[in-house]
C-alpha cells in the first residue's frame, strides 16, 4: 500500500507578531508621504515670509537708522471741484441805447449756440424801427433848422444893409448940418438958430442910429445862435438815433464760437432765443475761443498750503467722464475770501489751465481736477527734526 507524500508548506520570511491593543503601530507609505510634502510646503511658506519681511525692513527708512536728512516723499492726489471757462472770451451784451429809455428789446434774429464765427459775422439784431423812425423825424426837424438858420441869416444881412444905410445917411446929414452952422456969421440969427437945431437933431438921429444899430446885430446874433443851438443838438439827436439803430445789429468781437446764456423769461430759466425781450445790457450771449480752456476752482484754507503754481494733474468733466484732459496750476490767488457756510473758513480762487481741446469742451461746465500733491511723511518730517538717536 503506497503513502501519498507529504506536502510541504514553505516557511514564511517575515512571521508577524501578534499585537495587542497597546502595541505601536508602522505608518503606511502612502502616509509619510504626504506628511513630507505637508512639511516641505510649511517650510517655504515661512522661508518667503521671511525673507519678505527683511525686504520691507530694509526698504522702509528707520528713524533709528538715519543719520542724515532723508527725503522720503510720498505722492497724493487732491481733488478739486471748479467750472470751466475760456481764457479768450466776450460776454455780448443788449444794447444801451443813448437819450431813450426803452424796457425791452426784441430780438428778431440769433446765431445758433455751437456756430463758429469770425470777427464782423452778426450775432444778433434786435427790431430797430422805433430807432429808425426816430432817426427818421429827428432828420426832418434837422433840416427844418438848418432852414431857419440860413433864412435868419439872410433876413439879419438885409437888415444890417438896412441899417448901415440909414446909419449913412444920418452920418451925411450931421456933416451938412455942421457945414450950415459955420455960416452962422453971415445969417441971420433965426436962420443960425435953426441951423444950429438941425445939427443937433442931426447928432441925435446918428448917436440913436449907432446905438441901435449895435443893439440890432446883437439881438440877430442872439437869435440866430438859439436856432443854432437847436440845429446841433437835434443833428446830435439824429445822431444818436442812427447809431442806436446801428447799436441793433451785433457783430463779433472775435473768432471763437456762440455760447447762448440762460436767462429768466415766463417764470423758468431758458437759453435766449429768437423772440425773447430782454432788457438793455443784460448779458445774453459769449463768443469763445476754445482753443484754450481752463478751470476755475475755489480751494479751501485747508487745501491751500498744498498748491503751488506748476503742478500737474487729470481734469474731468462731469457731463463726460471719458474725456481726461492734462491740467497745471497757473494762478494761485495770494488772498482769500469769505466762504459761502462760514466768514471764518477762507476760500481761495485757483485757475487750472487745461491742455487739449475737444468740441464737447465748452465754458460753463463742471469739472473735476485731481492734482497730484508730494508731502513729506511723518517718518521723515520725525528724522528731519529730531535727528537720529
Amino acid at each position: 500500500m503506497s503513502t501519498a507524500p507529504a506536502e510541504v508548506t514553505p516557511e514564511p520570511d517575515f512571521v508577524a507578531e501578534p499585537r495587542g491593543p497597546g502595541a505601536l503601530q508602522e505608518p503606511e507609505p502612502d502616509q509619510l508621504s504626504r506628511r513630507r510634502v505637508w512639511i516641505i510646503a510649511v517650510a517655504v511658506v515661512l522661508v518667503l515670509a521671511v525673507g519678505l519681511v527683511l525686504l520691507l525692513r530694509s526698504r522702509t527708512p528707520s528713524a533709528t537708522r538715519v543719520t542724515q536728512p532723508v527725503t522720503g516723499n510720498s505722492a497724493h492726489v487732491l481733488r478739486l471741484k471748479g467750472t470751466t471757462e475760456a481764457v479768450q472770451s466776450r460776454g455780448i451784451l443788449a444794447p444801451v441805447l443813448a437819450g431813450q429809455q426803452v424796457p425791452t428789446l426784441t430780438i428778431i434774429h440769433l446765431a445758433a449756440s455751437g456756430t463758429r464765427v469770425k470777427p464782423g459775422d452778426l450775432l444778433a439784431e434786435f427790431d430797430r424801427q422805433a430807432q429808425m423812425r426816430d432817426f427818421v423825424d429827428k432828420q426832418a426837424d434837422y433840416r427844418k433848422l438848418v432852414d431857419q438858420v440860413v433864412q435868419e441869416q439872410a433876413k439879419e444881412a438885409a437888415a444890417r444893409a438896412k441899417d448901415e444905410t440909414e446909419l449913412k445917411a444920418a452920418e451925411d446929414n450931421l456933416r451938412k448940418a455942421e457945414l450950415e452952422v459955420q455960416k452962422t456969421e453971415i445969417l441971420a440969427k433965426i436962420d443960425a438958430e435953426k441951423n444950429q437945431e438941425n445939427l443937433d437933431e442931426a447928432n441925435a438921429t446918428y448917436d440913436q442910429l449907432r446905438e441901435t444899430f449895435d443893439l440890432k446885430r446883437k439881438a440877430a446874433q442872439a437869435a440866430i445862435r438859439i436856432l443854432e443851438i437847436q440845429r446841433d443838438r437835434t443833428q446830435q439827436t439824429m445822431t444818436h438815433a442812427q447809431s442806436n439803430a446801428d447799436l441793433m445789429q451785433i457783430r463779433a468781437p472775435i473768432e471763437g464760437v456762440v455760447v447762448l446764456n440762460t436767462i429768466w423769461k415766463q417764470g423758468t430759466m431758458g437759453e435766449v432765443q429768437e423772440g425773447d425781450q430782454i432788457e438793455p445790457g443784460m448779458p445774453f450771449m459769449q463768443v469763445v475761443n476754445p482753443a484754450t480752456m481752463q478751470v476755475r476752482v475755489s480751494a479751501n484754507q485747508q487745501d491751500f498750503p498744498r498748491l503751488q503754481i506748476g503742478q500737474t494733474g487729470k481734469a474731468r468733466l462731469d457731463a463726460y467722464p471719458e474725456l481726461v484732459f492734462p491740467a497745471k496750476v497757473e494762478q494761485v490767488a495770494p488772498i482769500g475770501e469769505h466762504g459761502s457756510f462760514s466768514e471764518k473758513v477762507r476760500v481761495f480762487t485757483v485757475i487750472i489751465a487745461l491742455q487739449g481741446n475737444h468740441p464737447k469742451l465748452m465754458p460753463d461746465l463742471s469739472a473735476a481736477v485731481d492734482l497730484d500733491i508730494v508731502e513729506r511723511d511723518k517718518t521723515t518730517s520725525m528724522a528731519q527734526a529730531g535727528g537720529a538717536p
